[in-house]
């Protein structure tokens, strides 16, 4: 899952905040300098990732993914999801989106714990640029996918992969509305993660 999922699954906290997104920076046994909050983010997302990972439905969605583009499966899938809890974002939350937004901005910039060097500008980046409702559009989600693209150190068939989302919207959506609920439930039944996913 993307950016605002694994936002979505963090306890209300500056500390789980950012630990939900450190997931996908901070590899190996998480330095010790964190406090308990972002390391319980971080656990959180590492098993988020590995539950949709190994899920059937998001295999499905994975498996249309044009052969050119199937190595880079596991990132378009990760994004476009994110699109469609955008699209279906009052079914799983009390909030607007604009307004959880908001709160996360307000949270990320509050935080005062440790936070390596290379995390700093994705996080200013993301705030100032409001990522998290830029995901609402075909034209954000391929924006997003352009930007990784560019990110990749090698030359990479990523750039412009948003016609996979454009030629299975109605699949993709399909499948997103299979899977998520029962990420939801995976979470519920997980307590010893310390996070409240009850939204609504």
């Amino acid at each position: 899952m993307n950016f605002l999922a694994h936002l979505y699954f963090a306890e209300d906290t500056a500390d789980s905040r950012m630990g939900s997104l450190l997931g996908d920076f901070v590899k190996g046994q998480p330095d010790s300098r964190f406090s308990s909050g972002t390391l319980n983010g971080i656990w959180l997302h590492r098993a988020i990732d590995n539950f949709t990972d190994h899920h059937p439905t998001v295999r499905e969605t994975k498996a249309l993914i044009s052969p050119p583009r199937r190595r880079f499966a596991g990132i378009i899938i990760d994004i476009c999801y994110d699109h469609f809890l955008c699209q279906h974002w009052n079914q799983y939350s009390s909030l607007t989106l604009t307004d959880f937004s908001q709160q996360t901005y307000r949270s990320l910039k509050s935080y005062a714990g440790f936070l390596p060097d290379r995390v700093h500008p994705i996080v200013q980046k993301l705030v100032a640029e409001d990522w998290l409702q830029s995901y609402q559009s075909v034209v954000g989600i391929e924006s997003v996918l352009n930007r990784v693209s560019k990110r990749l150190r090698r030359t990479n068939s990523l750039y412009g992969s948003v016609e996979e989302l454009i030629q299975h919207y109605e699949a993709f959506n399909h499948q997103f509305l299979v899977f998520f609920p029962e990420l939801i439930q995976f979470v519920h039944q997980n307590p010893h993660f310390f996070v409240n996913v009850a939204k609504s």
